[in-house]
């Protein structure tokens, strides 16, 4: 989400230094409705792991997502208490045009 053009106001936390707290993961959860959505299936770990071949469910996405940052889809933006989780260029387009309107 680097072409959205955020000011220095909008905190970025970097995840590898600072992981996923179960308070943040919460509050993810709270707007996104699902640990599903907020789960990147492209991260190394999952494919390593041969989850892909498994049934997980919202507990096992919820316990995977706080064991490591890889789990988490990036970026995430929360603003405004709306939520945008991803890079797809739809995502990334919806988030901009939202800014714009605020």
């Amino acid at each position: 989400m680097n072409t959205l053009n955020l000011d220095a106001s909008v905190e970025q936390i970097d995840l590898k230094k600072n992981p996923l707290t179960e308070d943040q993961l919460n509050e993810l959860y709270r707007y996104s409705k699902s640990y599903e959505v907020l789960f990147s299936k492209r991260a190394q770990l999952y494919k390593q792991r041969g989850l892909k071949d498994q049934t997980l469910t919202e507990a096992d996405y919820r316990s995977l997502l706080l064991e490591h940052y890889t789990f988490l889809k990036r970026p995430v933006l929360l603003y405004d208490q709306t939520l945008f989780v991803g890079n797809s260029s739809k995502v990334v387009d919806a988030a901009k045009s939202f800014l714009n309107e605020q």
